[in-house]
C-alpha cells in the first residue's frame, strides 16, 4: 500500500511539471489544519479600500479559493455588484485544476450580468455580474479579481475573513487607505479570539491567517456571535450624491429625516378628506391608527420598488395612493403620512427582518433591511409592519419581534426594542374528542388555538384552497398519523385578539392495534413532539433555544364495547432550567378516559455544558410523547 501512495505521489508531482502550472494554487499545498471540516479554503483575500474623497472610494478585492466539493461552490465569491453611483472598473477570474493548470479564464466581457433583485422588484438600477462555471472535478481553484468605484461612502464593506461554517482560511488581509484623514469609527468582534492581528497602529490594517474551519452546531449561537468581523464608519459621508453624517444614532437620525424622509408625506385634498371620514367621531389615537391600518391593508400592496436615494428614501405618498403598491419604505411612508392627517403621531423605523438581528445601538452607521412603524401611544409602544396585508394592527410576528431598532424622528434617532413574544406567550392549546372503535379506527373533532408566534405560523393556512389544507394536515401538521382523511375543517382568525382557531372533524383507519387480547393505543393522537437534538461528542459552543413555546392537550377518548381499560401509566413531570413537561392520562368511567399534556420550552442561552441536560430532557418527552396504552378485550 506504501509503495502505490508513493507512485501515485511521484506521478502528481511528475505532472506539476510537465506543464505550465501555478504551484501555489495546487491543491496538494494546503495545510491539513485547513481540510479539516472544509468544504472549500479562502487561500488569499486581500481588500483595499481607498478613500480618496466624503464622495469617492475605490475598493479593490483579489480572492483566492480553492473549492473541494459541491458545498463549497457557494463560497467562491466571483461576482461583483454595481449601479449607477457604482462603477466597476477592473474585472477578472482564472480556473485553475487540482494540480494548478489553468483551465478558464474570464475577462470582465464574460461574466454574467444579471439583475441583482428578485422578480418581485418593480425596479431597481443595481445589477451584479458573477461567472457562471460549472465545476467538472473538485478540488479546484477561483482566483478573482475586481475594482470597483462608487461616490456613495456610506457603505464601507465589512470585513468577515470568516463568514461562514465549512470553510477555513488561509489569509486575510483588510486594508484601509485614508490620505485625507477623514474621521473614520471602528468596531471589532470577536477578533481577539482568532489568529488576526493589527498590521498598523496608526491605521486601519488587519491580517487573519490559519483559520480552521468552523463546524456547524444545531441549537448554538448565531455565526455572526461566533465570527470574527470589523466595521468601519465616515463620520462624514456621501450616498447618492447627498451628504450625511452620523457620529451618533441621534445625529444619523435627524440627517435622515431631513433628507430622505421629510417633504415625502404629502397627499391630495381628496385622500385627506376620506381619511378624515374614516376616523369620524372617533377620538381614541389607537382606534383611528387601526382604521387607518385595516384601510391601508385593503388599498395597497407590497412590490419592491428599489429606487430614490440608494433604494433608502421612500416613495413619495401620493404616489402610492395613486398606484396602490409601495415597497417597505413606501408604504410605511404611506401609512404616516394617513395618520398624520389623522392627528396620531408614528415614526419611520429601521429594523433587521427575518433573522432576528439587532441594530448595533453602540455603531451608528447605515443599517437594516426593513422599515416599519413606531407610535409612541405615550410610552406604550405599537409597531405596524405595513407591507402585510393580512397581519393583525400591533403585531409583527417572528419577522420582527424582539430586537433592536432605530426610530427616525425630527429631533434624532432612537433606540427602542420590538415586543417580544416569548414562552407561555406562544401557546397552543389542542382539545380533542375523539370516539375508537374495536378495529382501532378512530373518530375525532379536534379544536386547535393558537397565540403568538404560533398564530403567526399557522394563520396564512385560512388562504389555502381545500385540496392544500387536507394535504397540509395529512402530509405535515400529522404525517405521522396513517390512514388520516379530514372530513371538515373551519378556520376562524380572530385578529382583534391574535388567535386563530381550527376546527377539524377527522378520521384515521387502523390507528390503534390489535395484538391478541388486547388494543394497543397512542394516546398522543393530534400533537407529538418528539424533537431530540444531534448529539455531540464534544460541544464548542452555547446552547440556544431561540424561541419559547407552550402546548396543553386535552383529549377525552370513547373506547370500543367489549374492551376495558385496565392498567394506565402514572402521571409523569419533568421540571428544568429549559422548561417543563407533565403528563397523565385518567379513567373517568369504563368507557372513557382523558389525557392531559403540558410542555413548555424556554427561550434562553445556556452554556456548551448544558448542551449533553438539554438533549436527555428532549428524549425523555419524545419517549412519553409516543407512550401507548393497552385497552383489555372482555
Amino acid at each position: 500500500m506504501r509503495n502505490k501512495i508513493a507512485c501515485l505521489s511521484l506521478i502528481l508531482w511528475c505532472s506539476l511539471f510537465t506543464y505550465a502550472q501555478d504551484l501555489s494554487l495546487t491543491a496538494i499545498g494546503i495545510p491539513a489544519e485547513l481540510t479539516k471540516d472544509a468544504n472549500a479554503v479562502i487561500r488569499e483575500n486581500y481588500i483595499e479600500i481607498n478613500l480618496e474623497a466624503i464622495n469617492e472610494m475605490v475598493v479593490k478585492e483579489r480572492r483566492v479559493t480553492t473549492v473541494f466539493n459541491k458545498l463549497g461552490n457557494k463560497h467562491v465569491g466571483a461576482y461583483a455588484s454595481y449601479d449607477n453611483d457604482t462603477k466597476i472598473t477592473k474585472l477578472s477570474a482564472k480556473v485553475y485544476n487540482a494540480i494548478g493548470k489553468e483551465v478558464k479564464k474570464y475577462s470582465k466581457s464574460k461574466f454574467t450580468d444579471v439583475s441583482a433583485v428578485d422578480g418581485g422588484t418593480l425596479y431597481s438600477d443595481s445589477r451584479v455580474k458573477y461567472i457562471d462555471y460549472t465545476p467538472t472535478e473538485y478540488p479546484y481553484t477561483i482566483v478573482f479579481e475586481s475594482e470597483y468605484k462608487t461616490s456613495s461612502t456610506g457603505f464601507i464593506p465589512k470585513w468577515y475573513p470568516q463568514s461562514s461554517y465549512y470553510v477555513s482560511i488561509q489569509k486575510s488581509e483588510y486594508k484601509i487607505n485614508n490620505p485625507l484623514n477623514l474621521e473614520t469609527r471602528v468596531k471589532a468582534k470577536n477578533l481577539e479570539n482568532f489568529p488576526i492581528k493589527k498590521v498598523s497602529e496608526e491605521g486601519i490594517h488587519y491580517l487573519a491567517e490559519n483559520m480552521p474551519a468552523i463546524e456547524y452546531e444545531r441549537n448554538s449561537i448565531d455565526f455572526s456571535e461566533i465570527s470574527p468581523n470589523l466595521s468601519v464608519a465616515l463620520n462624514q459621508f456621501t450616498l447618492k450624491g447627498v451628504p450625511g453624517s452620523g457620529t451618533d444614532w441621534k445625529e444619523f437620525g435627524k440627517w435622515m429625516n431631513a433628507k430622505l424622509i421629510q417633504g415625502r408625506t404629502e397627499l391630495t385634498p381628496a385622500t385627506i378628506e376620506k381619511v378624515k371620514s374614516l376616523v369620524a367621531g372617533i377620538d381614541n389615537d389607537i382606534e383611528k391608527a387601526k382604521k387607518i391600518y385595516e384601510f391601508v391593508q385593503n388599498k395597497t400592496r407590497y412590490i419592491s420598488v428599489q429606487v430614490g436615494i440608494g433604494g433608502w428614501e421612500p416613495i413619495a405618498a401620493n404616489e402610492v395612493d395613486k398606484l396602490g403598491y409601495g415597497d417597505c419604505k413606501g408604504l410605511t411612508n404611506y401609512t404616516k403620512a394617513l395618520l398624520d392627517v389623522v392627528g396620531v403621531e408614528s415614526y419611520h423605523t429601521l429594523v433587521y427582518a427575518k433573522n432576528r438581528k439587532d441594530i448595533d445601538k453602540d455603531f451608528s452607521s447605515i443599517q437594516g433591511n426593513h422599515m416599519i412603524l413606531n407610535l409612541p401611544n405615550n410610552g406604550n409602544d405599537v409597531w405596524l409592519e405595513c407591507t402585510s396585508q393580512t397581519l393583525p394592527f400591533g403585531f409583527v410576528g417572528d419577522f420582527t419581534d424582539n430586537r433592536n431598532v432605530l426610530v427616525i424622528t425630527p429631533e434624532g434617532g432612537i433606540i427602542k426594542r420590538t415586543p417580544s413574544y416569548q414562552n407561555e406567550t406562544n401557546l397552543q392549546t389542542c382539545k380533542a374528542n375523539i370516539q375508537l372503535d374495536a378495529n382501532g379506527n378512530i373518530e375525532a373533532d379536534v379544536e386547535i388555538s393558537s397565540k403568538g408566534v404560533q398564530y403567526d405560523d399557522k394563520y396564512h393556512i385560512e388562504s389555502y384552497s381545500k385540496n392544500d389544507l387536507e394535504k397540509y394536515y395529512k402530509s405535515s401538521r400529522w404525517s405521522y398519523n396513517n390512514n388520516l382523511e379530514i372530513k371538515s375543517t373551519k378556520l376562524t382568525n380572530d385578529k382583534k385578539n391574535v388567535i386563530f382557531t381550527e376546527n377539524i372533524t377527522t378520521t384515521v383507519a387502523d390507528y390503534g392495534s390489535i395484538t391478541g387480547n388486547e388494543l394497543l393505543l397512542r394516546v398522543n393522537i393530534f400533537n407529538r413532539d418528539t424533537y431530540v437534538p444531534k448529539r455531540y461528542r464534544t460541544r464548542n459552543y452555547p446552547l440556544q433555544i431561540s424561541r419559547g413555546y407552550k402546548d396543553v392537550d386535552d383529549f377525552t377518548i370513547t373506547i370500543p364495547e367489549g374492551y376495558n381499560i385496565t392498567t394506565l401509566p402514572p402521571k409523569y413531570e419533568i421540571t428544568t432550567k429549559f422548561g417543563t413537561y407533565s403528563m397523565e392520562v385518567k379513567k373517568v368511567d369504563d368507557k372513557t378516559l382523558t389525557y392531559h399534556k403540558s410542555i413548555l420550552i424556554k427561550e434562553g442561552t445556556f452554556p456548551k455544558e448544558d448542551y449533553k441536560l438539554y438533549r436527555k430532557f428532549r428524549k425523555r418527552i419524545a419517549k412519553q410523547e409516543n407512550l401507548r396504552i393497552a385497552l383489555q378485550k372482555l
